[in-house]
């Protein structure tokens, strides 16, 4: 079975099956902010993503994180570093990459392990 959540005409903001659950690219609530808050609000939606559908941080198997530039490669890897539970890092990929609002300067992609009822 695929569940699919907050569907609009281009995409789900999450998709379910075979208990792995698929975010949608997520960015900062203020694209007007500077890379580390804005990692940092990202990571937020990610959590409260994961929560909605019944997973958290600690199920996290891979993230794809597209960057600006990679000038900001080391701040946004100190936001991360914090929020990734000790022992518990994803699978993962960091990229440069144009993004579709020139304010952006990260975006995630997750998959996660969902557990089973």
């Amino acid at each position: 079975m695929i569940q699919r959540f907050e569907t609009k005409p281009r995409m789900s903001r999450a998709v379910i099956h075979n208990h792995t659950v698929y975010l949608c690219g997520q960015v900062a609530k203020d694209a007007s902010a500077d890379i580390s808050e804005q990692t940092r609000t990202t990571l937020e939606k990610i959590d409260d993503l994961l929560e909605s559908v019944g997973s958290d941080k600690t199920k996290l198997l891979s993230v794809t994180i597209y960057v600006k530039t990679m000038a900001d490669f080391q701040a946004m890897n100190a936001v991360w570093d914090a929020w990734v539970p000790e022992g518990l890092a994803p699978a993962r990929a960091c990229v440069e990459a144009a993004m579709a609002r020139p304010e952006l300067l990260v975006e995630m992609s997750v998959i996660a392990a969902v557990p089973q009822d």
